[in-house]
C-alpha cells in the first residue's frame, strides 16, 4: 500500500475544516429555533401514541388530528406554563421581598405559643425548637440566608424574560404541528441517520431515546402538574395569600424535582401563626399527601414510557435544568439514559464466557 501523499493529507484537512465551518454556520443560523425544536420534538414523541388514537377517532384524517393536538398543546402545556411564568414574573418584587425576609430571619430562642399548643405534636415540636436553638441553628441560618437570596434571584432570572419564552412556546406549537404532520418521515430520517452512524445499535439508541422522552414527559410533567393543582387548591381553600403565585412556584419546584414541600411548609406555619388551627392541620395533611404522591405516581408513569432508574431521572432533570435551562428538564434525562444504555450495551458486548480447559 503506497503512503498517502502530502497533497492528499492537506486536501482531507481542508475538507474537514470546510465541513466544520459549514455545520457551525448552519447551527448559528438555526440557533433561535434550536430550543423550540427540541421542545417540540420532546412533546411530539411523548404524545405521538395519543395523536394516532385521535386520528383514528377523527375518520383517519391527519389534518384534523394535528389541529386538535395543537389546540391541546396550547391548552394543556403552553397556557399553564406561560401563566405560571407570567405570574412569577409579575410578582418578582414579592419574591425578592420574601427572600429578604429569609436573609434577615432570626430564630427566637423560645418557641412560639401556637407551636406548643399544637395537638399531639406540640410538646415534641417545642422540644426540638429548643434543641435547635441550643445547637446554634440561628447562626447556621444566618450563614445560609445569603444563598437563599441568590437562589431566588437566579430563579427569577430564569423565568423573567416572559416575552422571549412566550415566543418560544408559540414556535414550539408551530414546529410540533409540522412534526405531527410529517412524523413518520421524520422518524424514518432519524433511524436512517442512526443506522448509518451506528448500525443496529444506533437504531436501538433511537428507540431508547423515544422511550426516555415519553417516560420523562409522563413521569415528570404529569406528576408536577397533579402536585401543583392539588397544592394550589389547598392553598386557595386555606386562604393563603398569593395562592396563584405559590401554585406557579410549586409547579416549577415540582418540575425541578424539589417537590411542593418548600412552599407548603411555610404555608402551614403561616396558618398556625394566624390562629387558623383547622386550616393548618388541613395543610399538613395536604403537604404529606402531595409530597409523597410522586413516590407512587411518578414511577408508574415513567415506566409507561421506559424502564429508567429514578436516580437517573433525578440527576438528568437537575443537571439539565442547571446546564440548559427549562429545556434541559427533558434533554438531561434523555442524554443520561442514552449514555447509560450505551455503556451497558458496550459492557454486555464485551462479556465472554470463560474458556473451558480439558485435562
Amino acid at each position: 500500500m503506497s503512503p498517502r501523499r502530502p497533497q492528499d493529507l492537506a486536501r482531507i484537512t481542508f475538507s474537514v475544516l470546510a465541513i466544520g465551518v459549514l455545520l457551525a454556520a448552519v447551527l448559528w443560523i438555526l440557533r433561535p429555533f434550536i430550543g423550540p425544536t427540541i421542545w417540540a420534538t420532546m412533546v411530539v414523541v411523548a404524545t405521538w401514541p395519543l395523536m394516532l388514537r385521535l386520528q383514528a377517532l377523527l375518520f383517519n384524517r391527519r389534518s384534523l388530528a394535528v389541529t386538535v393536538m395543537s389546540l391541546l398543546l396550547l391548552l394543556l402545556f403552553v397556557v399553564p406554563l406561560t401563566l405560571a411564568i407570567f405570574t412569577i414574573a409579575t410578582n418578582v418584587d414579592q419574591l425578592l421581598a420574601w427572600a429578604k425576609l429569609v436573609t434577615e430571619f432570626d430564630l427566637p430562642e423560645a418557641p412560639p405559643e401556637w407551636l406548643t399548643r399544637l395537638p399531639l405534636v406540640g410538646g415534641l415540636m417545642a422540644n426540638l425548637w429548643e434543641q435547635a436553638s441550643a445547637l446554634g441553628l440561628r447562626e447556621l441560618l444566618q450563614r445560609l440566608s445569603p444563598y437563599a437570596g441568590g437562589l431566588t434571584r437566579w430563579f427569577v432570572d430564569q423565568v423573567g424574560n416572559v416575552g422571549v419564552l412566550m415566543l418560544q412556546f408559540l414556535l414550539t406549537v408551530v414546529i410540533a404541528a409540522v412534526l405531527y404532520s410529517t412524523g413518520e418521515a421524520a422518524a424514518a430520517l432519524v433511524r436512517r441517520f442512526a443506522m448509518r452512524l451506528g448500525g443496529e445499535r444506533g437504531a436501538e439508541v433511537v428507540a431508547l431515546a423515544g422511550g426516555a422522552i415519553r417516560g420523562v414527559a409522563l413521569g415528570v410533567g404529569v406528576t408536577a402538574l397533579v402536585q401543583a393543582v392539588l397544592s394550589g387548591l389547598a392553598l386557595a381553600v386555606a386562604g393563603v395569600p398569593f395562592a396563584s403565585l405559590l401554585t406557579a412556584v410549586i409547579f416549577m419546584f415540582c418540575i425541578a424535582q424539589l417537590g411542593p414541600v418548600p412552599v407548603l411548609v411555610p404555608a402551614v406555619i403561616w396558618a398556625f401563626w394566624t390562629g387558623s388551627t383547622g386550616m393548618g392541620i388541613f395543610l399538613i395533611v395536604t403537604t404529606v399527601f402531595t409530597a409523597n404522591l410522586d413516590n407512587v405516581l411518578r414511577p408508574v408513569l415513567i415506566r409507561m414510557g421506559a424502564d429508567l432508574s429514578l436516580l437517573l431521572i433525578f440527576g438528568g432533570v437537575i443537571g439539565g435544568l442547571v446546564a440548559f435551562g427549562l429545556v434541559g428538564i427533558f434533554v438531561g434525562p434523555v442524554v443520561l439514559a442514552v449514555a447509560w444504555k450505551l455503556l451497558e450495551a458496550w459492557m454486555d458486548d464485551g462479556d465472554r464466557p470463560p474458556p473451558s480447559y480439558r485435562d
